[in-house]
């Protein structure tokens, strides 16, 4: 089927947005299989469109499911363990963060914003609504199109992934991305750790220089009042006595 001229869409008066039902799991895994390289079990389209844990949001155009954004909002303590690191140790097992399971558009209704406003839509619930300290994501290492889209939005490279996708039977590398929110931070890297010493150790070189000039400030401040207070002598002219 030939979309007519997509690009005249209007997402404002085109597009709408909704949450899925039961009904849509055959149209959302006919649209998973075109869009993506991973099988998803059946239980999975089940789970995402009947059980309310799962924030699973439709584009349509005409009725037609068009784009979809799937989301968890979990504790770090049940994301699996590659994930459990995505926040500072500052921060409690029971902290919140939000998983994006899957986001994804028709080829025929790409670039026209639908996948930035089901992504902003999620974004603002989970921030608003759930206190998430992070959101974050999967994605193959090849996958460039998707890694440059999430990048521009402000996300974060956070873990190398090897072997972490099976695709047609052979292993394939990931990373997981992060957009931090609501006071939430990385864990301490290896350069942030050389960047505090760093900076520690240029405060302690500054001191002795801060020391001596402020040393020198006050001794000149002295030397002027000593000076202005020293006993002046009026000269006597020549001839008077």
């Amino acid at each position: 089927m030939v979309v007519e001229e997509p690009f005249k869409l209007s997402i404002q008066q085109d597009i709408q947005l909704r949450f899925v039902v039961p009904g849509d799991a055959e149209e959302i895994r006919a649209l998973c299989e075109d869009w993506f390289p991973i099988e998803y079990p059946e239980t999975w389209y089940r789970d995402i469109t009947s059980n309310p844990k799962f924030y699973s949001l439709a584009a349509t155009y005409r009725n037609k499911i068009m784009g979809l954004v799937v989301g968890e909002v979990k504790t770090r303590a049940r994301c699996n363990k590659e994930d459990q690191g995505i926040l500072a140790s500052s921060f409690p097992d029971n902290s919140h963060v939000a998983y994006i399971l899957s986001l994804g558009v028709a080829k025929e209704f790409r670039r026209l914003g639908i996948a930035s406003l089901l992504l902003d839509t999620l974004y603002t619930y989970v921030s608003r609504e759930t206190n998430c300290r992070a959101l974050f994501l999967h994605v193959l290492a090849t996958n460039h199109v998707a890694i440059e889209f999430y990048e521009k939005r402000n996300f974060r490279r956070s873990t190398y992934l090897p072997y972490y996708y099976s695709i047609n039977g052979v292993p394939q590398d990931g990373f997981s991305y992060v957009l931090y929110m609501n006071g939430g931070r990385p864990p301490w890297s290896l350069r942030d750790y050389a960047s505090f010493c760093a900076n520690g150790l240029s405060q302690m070189c500054r001191f002795p220089l801060r020391a001596l000039h402020a040393t020198q400030y006050f001794f000149y401040r002295f030397c002027s009042w000593r000076k202005n207070k020293s006993p002046s002598y009026k000269k006597i002219p020549s001839g008077t006595l």
